[in-house]
């Protein structure tokens, strides 16, 4: 492949067009930490980021003036598309009404009641981001077991939980390549195993002290990774077996359905956490209890003095302007309809990417998880996080992500992920195919030979 060839002229491209994110990127400079407001905004395929000026429905205009198709959509955040009309209301009503009390509002009801018909999962609490949800489920997992540790899978994502960011190296758990600061060794708080081992996951189990498993349905952030039949079967019975809650993260596997994969395959989680696009892209995210562990934290926690000292919680989680923005969210954008039309459209993109994977032969694959799609530069579906790693190629992953973006098409800078909005249009989708098929065969020339 002629990677090395092309990718200097795509660079010279972007510079080229982009004179005013150039100018902005060097002020920024001079006041942020690596001239970005959030370190994950320096991970770009340009010599810059693209400084966004506006956002609409499923596309962005940056300051330059040039208009993209926003397949990355916040890396989840704005599933929604940006700015739907009826969130976009919500919010500007109520914050006349007010911001944020630290009481509860008639809208916190009503979204536990939709977050339970759609998970089944009876009884819900309210933080700003996933992370906090996840950290929350395990504080009270861990006061529930009198257990230290917790178990995750390797290559998976849930936010910034400290207990996450751990790996497998020659079979011992040791932090993360890239972990920053972490405040304890990874292997005194968490054990690893690899997705879809169940043998692993049993022999870990058996040890008796993992007070929870915490696991995304499908790995997402290494590539879509999904469970082998019987695996959540033996996630499920396994955990029982030992006495061990399972949290189940639905933040980026929501595009399996409106009751994310929990609601699409049936899993019976004992907590469920969500984040990112409840709200439109406006920061919430809830936490929800099975019947059982309902019942034992009501008895659990306590209800005088003591009631906020347990680090579970905030100041400003389950604020009114975040909760009127999620019941709108939920109500009349990230619907059942819309969720319909947003999975046919993932099946069109998925289409059109396999057809020139095999049009120009090349040794790449296409996964799929309702309206969530992305490419591996490899032949062989992984089995696990481990595998989905090892078959990366950060040049090519670079090169095909600033191609894109060259062609007014923005795909989640973190790897190759592309989801479907509410507002995405097959026009979209088969601009991504045109562009996507254009890449595959400047790089599968026999000229580059």
């Amino acid at each position: 492949m002629r990677v090395a060839d092309l990718l200097p002229r795509e660079l010279e491209r972007f510079e080229r067009e982009h004179p005013r994110s150039r100018e902005l990127a060097s002020r920024a400079s001079g006041s942020l930490l690596s001239g970005v407001p959030m370190p994950w905004m320096i991970r770009w395929p340009g010599a810059f980021p693209v400084f966004a000026a506006e956002a609409e429905g499923a596309r962005f205009r940056d300051v330059d003036g040039h208009e993209y198709v926003d397949f990355c959509l916040g890396d989840t955040a704005a599933m929604t598309g940006h700015s739907p009309e009826p969130t976009a209301r919500a919010l500007a009503e109520q914050a006349r009404r007010g911001i944020t009390l630290m009481l509860p509002s008639e809208d916190a009801i009503w979204v536990g009641e939709e977050l339970a018909r759609r998970f089944g999962l009876p009884r819900w609490q309210f933080a700003l981001t996933a992370t906090d949800a996840n950290r929350f489920a395990i504080r009270l997992a861990r006061e529930l077991t009198k257990r230290p540790k917790i178990l995750v899978f390797n290559w998976c994502y849930h936010g910034t939980v400290d207990e996450t960011f751990a790996t497998l190296e020659d079979g011992s758990v040791t932090s993360r390549e890239g972990n920053v600061g972490a405040p304890v060794p990874l292997a005194e708080t968490t054990r690893v195993v690899e997705w879809n081992d169940a043998e692993a996951l049993e022999a870990e189990l058996a040890r008796g002290d993992v007070a929870c498993v915490l696991a995304e349905p499908a790995l997402t952030n290494i590539g879509i990774v999904l469970a082998e039949p019987g695996f959540h079967d033996a996630l499920r019975a396994a955990t029982r077996r030992h006495g061990t809650l399972l949290i189940i993260d639905e933040t980026h596997t929501i595009c399996a359905g409106p009751g994310g994969y929990t609601g699409a395959y049936g899993l019976e989680p004992d907590l469920l956490t969500i984040g990112k696009p409840i709200a439109g892209g406006v920061p919430a995210a809830a936490y929800g209890f099975s019947p059982e562990v309902a019942g034992r934290l009501e008895e659990l926690m306590p209800r005088d003095e003591r009631a906020d000292v347990g680090g579970i919680g905030g100041t400003v989680a389950a604020n009114v302007l975040s909760l009127a923005a999620t019941r709108a969210t939920l109500a009349e954008v990230l619907t059942d309809e819309a969720f319909e039309r947003m999975i046919a459209l993932g099946e069109r993109f998925e289409a059109g990417v396999a057809e020139a994977i095999e049009r120009h032969d090349l040794p790449w694959h296409v996964t799929r998880l309702g309206c969530r799609v992305e490419y591996l530069f490899r032949p062989e579906r992984p089995r696990n996080g481990s595998e989905a790693a090892a078959g990366g190629d950060a040049e090519l992953d670079r090169f095909i992500h600033l191609y894109a973006l060259n062609r007014g098409i923005l795909l989640t800078p973190f790897h190759n992920m592309a989801l479907m909005s509410p507002a995405t249009t097959e026009a979209d989708v088969d601009l991504h195919t045109a562009v996507f098929d254009e890449a595959a065969a400047e790089l599968s020339s026999p000229a580059a030979a």
